[in-house]
């Protein structure tokens, strides 16, 4: 792994890091994570009202549509709401990068912290 590109305030490039690379994809996993969790709790519960009304036992076929747009209907408000989570630009502390990245950084004016982008 090479790292990914990490900048100063002003979006000048200063070098590649694995650990702003570990901090990006940390971040990712825990906003999938939880961007799932509504679609795979809040359809269950209400199909299992929706199973004991009589249009149900009435029509059963009407599940599985239900059941999909339930969940689709989750994924429209649970997807831009987790993906704001963490900021797209996010920062680390410099003293968190590798050894060599922080030598570069002291010799270009010692700022206290870098920038990256987390991706999606």
């Amino acid at each position: 792994m090479k790292g990914i590109p990490v900048t100063d305030e002003n979006g000048n490039r200063i070098g590649e890091s694995k650990a702003a690379a570990r901090k990006a994809i940390a971040s990712v996993v825990i906003s999938r994570i939880i961007m799932a969790a509504p679609g795979m709790s809040i359809p269950p519960i209400i199909m299992n009202y929706l199973d004991s009304k009589a249009f149900m036992k009435r029509w059963p076929i009407l599940a599985s549509p239900i059941q999909v747009a339930l969940v689709g209907l989750s994924l429209v408000f649970a997807t831009p709401l987790c993906c704001a989570i963490f900021p797209q630009k996010s920062s680390i502390a410099v003293s968190k990068l590798e050894p060599e990245l922080q030598e570069i950084i002291k010799q270009k004016g010692g700022m206290k912290y870098v920038y990256f982008n987390k991706g999606l």
